[in-house]
């Protein structure tokens, strides 16, 4: 069958069509939500991206806009067969426009029963943040360090900021007030076992009891010690709850499961960047992306019959899911859909429900 056009320069083909069929298609539910993708058109791009930015980061390689309709086709796709529904963001990055990005994922999220978050900066006023959460579908906010202030040499100049640099106080004042959902991402190069953050969470949650808190990629914990030194700090708080968005790698997800159970976790892409075909390898703390294109990352290739096996970054992540899932005796229908379904589903009707009551009293 020939290749089906997926996003960027990656398409759907029949080694993904296998992979789905052998892996994923008798597991996973009949009803999918993403609780973390990225939609964006590309007119909202402020600066070009350029060769030296595309050097810094490896997701700067891969990530181009990628605008509702495309974000929608390309789930048909990789989800066949399912019913489908997200909560999406646009790109927290100051090259774009941040107001009319939140316009545009906001239409569009609205317009097909989807849920979006407004991305923000702390610097916005208490009545800004309150007008995004104001309008339908946005359901909380996205905030981020790198929104902090616009450096174009790095994308890490506030990577060691504090929680409540890029997410301050007036700022989830509003958003408790409001019941609302915050999709934090770690900052740090400790990434979450770094005692300022796990000290940081913990006030939110007690200051704030009323945010529904998702912390993005199980915290960055990307690698199975980064997992271990965090996510059992947090065993203890069952109103707190993590996204699996990009992380590859089944010990994590693994030690997630163990630490947090399924009821914690939602299933989240990351997309479009893990529309990527290929897949991650690990060395103790640190780790490497393998894919068959010739980004500057991807120096050091693997055999050309080993490439030809790769498959899309998602399923590999899916997989690796479903491995750690059955590690644990995680088999029961219910529970594989907490993760893929309705731990989203839920917390998004608790927030509809408060919004609800508020309008009437």
């Amino acid at each position: 069958m020939n290749p089906t056009p997926l996003y960027f320069i990656w398409d759907y083909n029949d080694a993904d069509r296998a992979f789905w069929a052998e892996h994923l298609e008798d597991w996973l539910p009949r009803r999918m939500f993403d609780a973390h993708t990225h939609i964006i058109d590309g007119r909202f791009r402020l600066e070009p991206m350029t060769d030296t930015m595309r050097r810094q980061y490896w997701v700067n390689e891969v990530l181009e806009p990628i605008d509702a309709a495309t974000a929608e086709r390309c789930y048909r796709t990789v989800f066949p067969n399912r019913e489908f529904s997200c909560v999406a963001f646009g790109l927290p990055d100051l090259d774009f426009d941040l107001d009319g990005g939140n316009s545009y994922v906001q239409q569009e999220c609205a317009s097909r029963g989807w849920y979006s978050l407004a991305v923000i900066r702390p610097q916005w006023s208490q009545e800004k943040v309150a007008t995004l959460l104001d309008k339908p579908g946005v359901i909380g906010v996205k905030p981020y360090y790198s929104l902090i202030s616009l450096d174009r040499e790095t994308r890490d100049r506030h990577l060691e900021a504090s929680i409540f640099e890029f997410l301050p106080h007036h700022v989830l004042e509003v958003i408790n007030d409001r019941h609302a959902w915050v999709t934090l991402h770690i900052p740090k190069a400790a990434r979450l076992g770094h005692p300022d953050n796990v000290r940081e969470i913990r006030e939110i949650r007690r200051r704030y009891p009323n945010i529904v808190l998702v912390i993005a990629h199980l915290g960055r914990c990307y690698t199975e010690p980064h997992a271990l030194e965090a996510l059992p700090q947090f065993a203890d708080d069952p109103g707190l709850f993590f996204d699996s968005s990009a992380v590859l790698n089944p010990a994590c997800h693994r030690v997630a499961l163990q630490h947090l159970g399924p009821r914690r976790i939602l299933y989240g892409s990351d997309n479009p960047v893990m529309y990527m075909r290929g897949r991650r390898q690990y060395r103790e703390r640190t780790y490497i992306n393998r894919t068959n294109h010739p980004f500057h990352f991807n120096r050091d290739r693997e055999p050309a019959e080993i490439e030809a096996r790769y498959t899309l970054f998602m399923y590999e992540d899916l997989l690796a899911i479903k491995q750690a899932c059955s590690e644990l005796g995680i088999i029961g229908r219910e529970e594989i859909e907490m993760i893929f379904h309705s731990n989203a589903t839920r917390l998004i009707a608790g927030i509809l429900k408060t919004n609800a009551e508020k309008l009437k009293s």
